[in-house]
């Protein structure tokens, strides 16, 4: 059984090295119950990499992963490939993840909107569809920790949306952690707790604005990343008081969260 406000996963400077080459290291990232890390990089910075620690698909060969005892992990990968000559219907795919009942399955089929491919094969249905059918897959069971890599690929910009909202409704619903490697970041640093910059190391790491200052972001994404990282800073310069009305730093009270000027101040 999870402790209430537990830490889910450590890596401990770990590090990986193939074929003589270290894919990552040094890398130190704790996730705790109930908190959204997103984790930036260019092309070969070591993100799936470090994802598949985290999971222990790859063993570290430095350092160590301590994972909380009972920890239940759902896993969405990169990549998948599947046999196209094998028959696998949607409804069996989920199946192969853990044996849940018919039930079970077809309502989370339904909640993500791929309920009427239950009998479909796997390799007819669209990109789009068949990442929703990996997170749905991937949150059968109730997992304690989401480990997502690039989970929004091949979806248009609504179903991106619904995904992000729907990772962010489970943690809110499940205290769950999560831990996602995205290019979306105009979709998902609302709602990220810490942003983890990757390099073939951890260059840094804090929240979403901290983060967009830091000079070793800057030298890698250059100042336009830096807005997606910013735009959504949000400056708790008021305070929501118990009639619903919104009291400002200094001392104002209005309606709601907009000044009679007509900005909105967050």
């Amino acid at each position: 059984m999870l402790q209430e406000n537990s830490i889910l996963v450590q890596l401990e400077n770990v590090g990986v090295r193939r074929n003589g080459d270290w894919l990552v290291r040094h890398v130190d990232i704790t996730v705790g119950r109930g908190e959204i890390i997103t984790i930036v990089g260019p092309n070969g910075s070591g993100k799936s990499t470090t994802l598949k620690a985290l999971t222990g698909i790859v063993r570290p060969t430095e350092g160590r992963v301590i994972r909380d005892k009972g920890l239940k992990i759902g896993y969405v990968p990169q990549k998948l490939t599947l046999d196209g000559t094998m028959p696998l219907s949607v409804r069996r795919m989920m199946k192969l993840a853990r044996n849940e009942s018919r039930d079970n399955i077809d309502k989370l089929l339904e909640q993500f909107q791929i309920g009427h491919l239950a009998d479909a094969q796997v390799q007819t249905i669209s990109g789009g569809e068949f990442q929703r059918l990996l997170l749905a897959r991937a949150i059968l069971g109730r997992p304690h920790l989401l480990i997502l890599d690039e989970p929004s690929q091949g979806v248009d910009f609504s179903g991106q949306i619904e995904i992000y909202d729907y990772i962010r409704s489970y943690r809110d619903d499940t205290g769950a952690g999560i831990v996602l490697v995205s290019h979306d970041l105009h979709l998902v640093m609302a709602a990220t707790d810490q942003v983890i910059c990757m390099n073939g190391h951890v260059c840094c790491k804090g929240t979403p604005q901290g983060v967009a200052t830091n000079p070793q972001y800057l030298e890698l994404f250059g100042p336009r990343a830096a807005e997606a990282l910013a735009i959504y800073r949000h400056r708790h310069d008021h305070v929501h008081l118990p009639d619903g009305r919104v009291q400002h730093a200094d001392g104002t009270v209005t309606e709601d969260c907009y000044r009679d000027d007509g900005h909105h101040h967050d």
